[in-house]
């Protein structure tokens, strides 16, 4: 299976994806994850010719094992929790709200750096593409479409360029669409889709959105 460029390129052909269903429609916005996903989301918002705009969501990582998520958290007070995982590793609710109380201190702080004190926007009854550079278990982007849920968002569509296919089937569950370019199987890593995956700064993501 071709590996993508960069994220720019992935995001370019999502974006052609997704005219063919989505082009010209009024009442639209592209909402992307930071950091990659806002290099994708940029150039699918370009071919809509859509806003642009971020929903920050958060991952719980295990303490001591950061890249072991055991849920997610986002905007708009909501948190998804593997509560299957929890159990079985005995994790304790003290010990679950204390990384959620960090990361929320991460969320707010990321809030202001990329979008001010501008206003995050309306979705109430709009159709909402949320993109990312890719999913592997899908807990952030699940804890996105939910806050979408819960913020009244008439239509939430999931884009991305790569997933695994069971992670895909998951979030069908919360989401209305989901449109992922590349399912490899077997699935190891986001990255590996890409021949570029390299670390996304800040300054990069405020510069996309400005």
């Amino acid at each position: 299976m071709r590996r993508f460029r960069d994220r720019a390129e992935a995001g370019r052909e999502l974006g052609e994806r997704l005219a063919e269903t989505y082009a010209g429609r009024q009442d639209m916005l592209v909402l992307a994850l930071p950091r990659g996903g806002v290099v994708v989301g940029r150039e699918v918002a370009d071919r809509l010719d859509t806003p642009l705009d971020v929903l920050v969501v958060r991952k719980l990582g295990f303490p001591g094992q950061s890249e072991l998520a055991m849920g997610a958290i986002a905007s708009g007070g909501v948190r998804v929790l593997n509560e299957a995982l929890l159990d079985q590793a005995g994790v304790s609710q003290a010990l679950v709200d204390d990384v959620v109380a960090r990361e929320r201190i991460e969320l707010e702080r990321r809030e202001v750096l990329y979008r001010g004190d501008r206003a995050a926007p309306d979705v109430t009854g709009k159709t909402v593409l949320v993109v990312d550079d890719g999913l592997a278990t899908g807990s952030t982007m699940l804890a996105a479409a939910q806050a979408l849920r819960s913020l009244r968002a008439g239509r939430t569509v999931v884009a991305v360029p790569t997933a695994p296919r069971q992670t895909c089937v998951a979030l069908e569950d919360v989401a209305d669409e989901v449109v992922c370019l590349r399912q490899p199987d077997p699935f190891y890593a986001v990255g590996l889709s890409y021949e570029d995956f390299a670390e996304v700064l800040d300054d990069e993501v405020r510069a996309l959105l400005a």
